[in-house]
């Protein structure tokens, strides 16, 4: 078995490889639809950058052109740098309607000198309460970072540069409802939520430090494309619409995946809903009896 010496220099390795990625590409004025905030929202250099603004009159959002049925979704992201309480920047796929599914990232602000936290959640039928938060390994302010959703038949999977947060695998054989039915958009926004998002509301959004500023580049959704009556990846279609078969459909992770997945709830998580017992005087949800992987 590796020495925990060991296993910590591979994953610092590992780290240090995913900040060296190579930038892609991808131009955002094919994928990305500004829908709210009255310019607040823009998409610049030639479709290679895209703005999120808050001020005290309005906040901003955007959504993908296309809905999406399974696949992968990546985004590069650099948060609201300096003192960011009270806003929220999300990042998430979603259905529409009381019974919608959703698939969050959201990113609580904080005081300068204080971590954000990263909210996890997944909606199933119009159910949530699937919590879990964590403090990031680095300062997501300073730099652009990845966050990736990988959402197939088996399971959901969260990632921060390639490295696995959180999984929510399918336990429809046990009752537990899974969002594989209704299409989603990815949808992002950056809103004030300072009722609510710092220290539960104790802490208010400073307006003397807005606007707040949130940056947004090389999208990319491998991923089945929902066009009202079937998706890009049913069999009779087969090669339509740009689909790219990939890893993501049946991914789930090796050992190396389990031990990231380790060391990031071990380290970085800082609340569980599988774990609050005090919520869930009844008993745990059922998903939680399961695998974390």
């Amino acid at each position: 078995m590796a020495s925990l010496y060991t296993l910590s220099i591979s994953l610092l390795f590992s780290l240090a490889l995913c900040s060296l990625v190579a930038v892609s590409k991808a131009n955002l004025l094919n994928d990305i639809d500004i829908t709210w905030g009255d310019q607040r929202g823009k998409i610049l250099n030639g479709g290679q950058l895209l703005t999120l603004s808050l001020d005290k009159f309005s906040g901003s959002g955007f959504q993908s052109k296309n809905e999406y049925l399974l696949g992968r979704v990546d985004m590069q992201i650099k948060l609201v740098e300096g003192n960011s309480a009270g806003t929220v920047t999300t990042y998430y796929l979603s259905s529409q309607g009381a019974t919608h599914d959703e698939i969050d990232f959201e990113f609580l602000g904080n005081v300068s000198g204080e971590p954000y936290v990263l909210h996890t959640n997944v909606f199933s039928q119009g159910k949530g309460n699937r919590e879990q938060q964590f403090y990031l390994w680095f300062d997501p302010t300073k730099a652009f970072h990845t966050y990736s959703i990988v959402w197939n038949e088996q399971r959901i999977i969260f990632m921060v540069d390639n490295i696995p947060i959180r999984v929510f695998n399918n336990l429809e054989s046990m009752g537990v409802p899974f969002p594989n039915k209704q299409p989603m958009r990815l949808y992002s926004s950056l809103w004030n939520a300072d009722d609510w998002a710092t220290r539960g509301g104790l802490v208010k959004t400073d307006w003397s430090k807005a606007p707040f500023t949130a940056y947004y580049r090389n999208f990319n959704a491998n991923a089945c494309i929902w066009k009202g009556s079937g998706s890009s990846c049913d069999s009779s279609k087969a090669g339509a619409g740009g689909f790219q078969a990939g890893a993501w459909q049946t991914q789930s992770l090796d050992a190396n995946g389990r031990n990231r997945l380790r060391w990031v709830q071990k380290k970085f998580m800082i609340y569980n809903y599988c774990t609050d017992v005090k919520r869930f005087p009844q008993g745990l949800p059922m998903e939680c009896k399961g695998s974390r992987f």
